[in-house]
């Protein structure tokens, strides 16, 4: 059953559950600053929209189907949200995320990050004024 899918492996080749090399896509050292750099941009750009005590990263790390960027929002209380993504680095090599990319993650980071603080105090709170 797993002799027709694209994990199953080439014998001797690729293990099962691997990627072929060839399938994986190479990013060459500029491409790589670029999709660094942009990653940067949307942390930085979600720290504006939060005050200080939200805390906001960003990593770009090589995955198992090629390069992966993923920005995270630890609130104050609440749970963590992030935002994780493969870009498509053919597409538009000289700028991997667009700039409305970046600020539709970064707007939709801090909205979901305010979100998780006003659900986890919520009932806790009472309203000083109607």
């Amino acid at each position: 059953m797993n002799g027709n899918t694209p994990y199953a492996g080439l014998p001797g080749v690729t293990q099962a559950g691997q990627r072929a090399t060839a399938d994986v896509p190479e990013l060459s050292l500029e491409q790589k600053r670029t999709l660094q750099r942009n990653v940067a941009q949307i942390a930085t750009r979600t720290r504006e929209f939060l005050p200080n005590e939200y805390v906001v990263d960003s990593n770009v790390a090589d995955g198992v189907g090629g390069p992966q960027a993923l920005v995270a929002v630890q609130p104050p209380v609440g749970h963590p949200v992030s935002a994780g993504f493969t870009p498509d680095v053919e597409a538009a090599p000289e700028d991997v995320i667009t700039r409305d990319d970046r600020n539709e993650v970064a707007r939709g980071l801090a909205a979901s990050a305010v979100l998780q603080v006003k659900q986890a105090i919520d009932d806790n709170v009472t309203p000083t004024a109607r």
